[in-house]
């Protein structure tokens, strides 16, 4: 396994380049109209002796527009519902209502298997050895993101490791994507939270896009130039961010892309690049670096239940269990799907969240890429590229959603 450095590099100023703005590829919630008096949040209402929860949730839902998720009438009598917090205040004065209380969050006590996790079979792999105990895969991983929240405590951050290309003073995550991938590629197995394809894994923070999921071809060349610098101790590099672009089959040179020469720069350092095919439901050669045919890209495959089948229902949004996922890129640029829709993984503020997105699918296989480099430490980016490839599955309901007449092989990391 590559030494990690006890210096790193200084590394010179990133380029100028047009401002081609580059995002997250992760499908954001839709933002409530109005001021933040219209926002709708989660209450939690209690009622008299004597007042029946299902009659008293309706009548709210009339009165003051009460969007009621849950009725309690055992041990205790109520509902919780969503509602604005002047609607709440209302609520609050209503006849027969004993409490309106603010919901509350609550985090995972014992540690579990992500549905992700369990469909490409990581929990299988003899390398990842997923039992509870934390012992750690021996591997570099740079996240090319938003950064990682460096303090996660179900993350084995690489600080000496981390670099901030983007605006703030470090490579502290500020959004929470950066951080979701991470833990999806290495999120401890101990007895809390979640675990990643390949546990403990040492993860390199490589900050390039704002607190607003958002960066240009200057920051991201600024992050795969710090990789490529390191590339005697990175072995695997995530992207779940892209832009506009294709692919000119001369890496960038016949086209200036520069961030292709870039890319292709790193690659031949020995840098396996993992990236996401992006959320548009287009063509993946239509956007970089995506389109780049030196790194593995990857689709989003819809799946509920962890298992095969197509007999899961939805939970975070709506598409159809273990079919190809209704917001994926698709195209002859895509090596492999894995799963990208309701994934559960660490989140900033040493949290938790559920996310879906291509950028949720490319973490689960840049992992992978970690497990087989593992054992085959002298294998090139295009070797793990075909031995993924060749190791996955057609086990997925196809042609579903996806409209390009390939059917790219499901990831399965159950034997690496």
């Amino acid at each position: 396994m590559r030494t990690v450095p006890r210096t790193l590099a200084a590394l010179a100023a990133a380029s100028l380049l047009p401002a081609l703005v580059v995002t997250v590829l992760a499908p954001s919630a839709t933002a409530a109209p109005g001021s933040a008096a219209d926002v709708r949040t989660t209450y939690l209402v209690t009622l008299d002796r004597g007042v029946e929860p299902t009659t008293a949730a309706s009548a709210a839902g009339r009165a003051v527009g009460a969007d009621v998720t849950h009725v309690y009438r055992h041990a205790l009598r109520g509902y919780a519902a969503r509602l604005t917090p002047a609607a709440a205040a209302r609520l609050a004065r209503t006849p027969g209502v004993a409490a309106v209380v603010p919901d509350r969050p609550v985090s995972i006590a014992a540690q579990t298997i992500p549905t992700g996790i369990d469909r490409i079979d990581a929990e299988q792999s003899p390398t990842a050895a997923i039992d509870g105990v934390d012992t750690r895969v021996d591997v570099d991983v740079a996240v090319i993101d938003t950064g990682i929240d460096l303090d996660h405590p179900d993350l084995n951050v690489y600080t000496a490791g981390a670099r901030n290309c983007s605006s703030g003073r470090s490579a502290d995550d500020g959004n929470g994507h950066g951080t979701h991938v991470a833990g999806t590629v290495g999120a401890l197995d101990n007895t809390t939270g979640v675990v990643g394809v390949a546990p403990g894994a040492r993860l390199w923070p490589v900050r390039v896009l704002s607190n607003s999921g958002s960066g240009s071809w200057s920051t991201v060349i600024c992050g795969v130039d710090f990789v490529t610098a390191n590339a005697d101790a990175i072995e695997v590099a995530n992207m779940s961010l892209g832009g506009g672009g294709s692919d000119d089959g001369n890496c960038g040179f016949s086209n200036g892309d520069l961030l292709h020469q870039a890319v292709c720069a790193s690659v031949a350092a020995g840098v396996t690049y993992v990236v996401a095919a992006g959320n548009s439901a287009a063509d993946s050669s239509t956007a970089v670096p995506a389109a780049y045919d030196e790194v593995i890209t990857v689709s989003a495959l819809a799946d509920f239940d962890g298992a095969p089948g197509g007999a899961g229902s939805p939970t975070c949004r709506t598409d159809e269990d273990d079919t190809f996922a209704n917001f994926s890129n698709y195209g002859a640029d895509v090596d492999i799907i894995a799963p990208g829709v309701c994934i559960l993984s660490t989140y900033r503020g040493g949290g938790y969240s559920t996310l879906s997105g291509t950028s949720m699918a490319s973490p689960h296989v840049a992992g992978a890429a970690a497990l087989y480099l593992v054992g085959n430490p002298s294998a090139s980016p295009a070797d793990v590229r075909t031995a993924l490839r060749s190791g996955g599955n057609l086990d997925w309901i196809w042609p579903s959603q996806d409209p390009d007449g390939i059917q790219e092989p499901l990831l399965d990391a159950g034997t690496l």
